[in-house]
């Protein structure tokens, strides 16, 4: 891989990682109900969705979906329906004291299972992997060595704008202590999960 190519691809990784999607939306979520600690959780779910978009690129599978319209919508349908789910249990969130309750504290497995589902269900993140990611592989160089490079570069700048998007979790928690805040957080980030929704349903690689 030319030195060129990899700088344009650091580039846009940088860019489309730090764009709030429901990757960082969720972390951000995560870090403010859970503290920065435990979103920890939710992060290595995220990220396990990273690597497995990518390495399913690099195997072909995005070459697959171009070739099968019906399979891609399928699984952009199902992306539909988890976001908008999402959505809609942000915007049902208790508020004040039921939001502290310590009954309602999840375990580690089921924040990364939701890590994990909601990355796999981000738009950006499917079509980064599936109609990107192979442009920057240069099938006249050694694959599996610019395959490490390329998965590395992006697992060390997505893992940076997770960290942004905690701590500035962790600066709003305060924030919103009060519950008419908590409820108007609550709506804020439900409509974008189900925002995030729509831009999937209208997406094609």
């Amino acid at each position: 891989m030319a030195m060129q190519t990899w700088w344009l691809y650091v580039t846009a990784v940088f860019l489309i990682a730090g764009t709030p999607g429901p990757n960082m939306l969720h972390v951000m979520v995560q870090s403010i109900h859970h503290r920065p600690r435990r979103a920890l959780f939710s992060m290595a779910g995220l990220m396990s969705a990273v690597l497995l978009c990518l390495l399913a690129s690099a195997a072909g599978l995005g070459a697959l979906l171009k070739a099968s319209p019906a399979l891609y919508d399928i699984l952009r349908y199902a992306g539909v329906a988890y976001l908008v789910w999402l959505g809609i249990k942000a915007w049902r969130a208790p508020v004040g004291t039921a939001a502290r309750d310590p009954h309602t504290r999840r375990s580690a497995h089921a924040l990364y299972a939701t890590g994990l589902a909601t990355g796999l269900s981000n738009p950006k993140l499917i079509i980064f992997a599936a109609a990107l990611f192979p442009q920057f592989i240069d099938m006249n160089r050694p694959f599996w060595s610019q395959l490490a490079i390329l998965v590395a570069s992006f697992v060390v700048i997505e893992g940076f704008w997770y960290g942004v998007y905690a701590l500035g979790g962790r600066s709003l928690a305060a924030w919103l202590a009060p519950a008419n805040r908590q409820k108007l957080f609550n709506r804020a980030t439900g409509m974008m999960f189900i925002g995030f929704g729509g831009a999937l349903l209208g997406s094609r690689v």
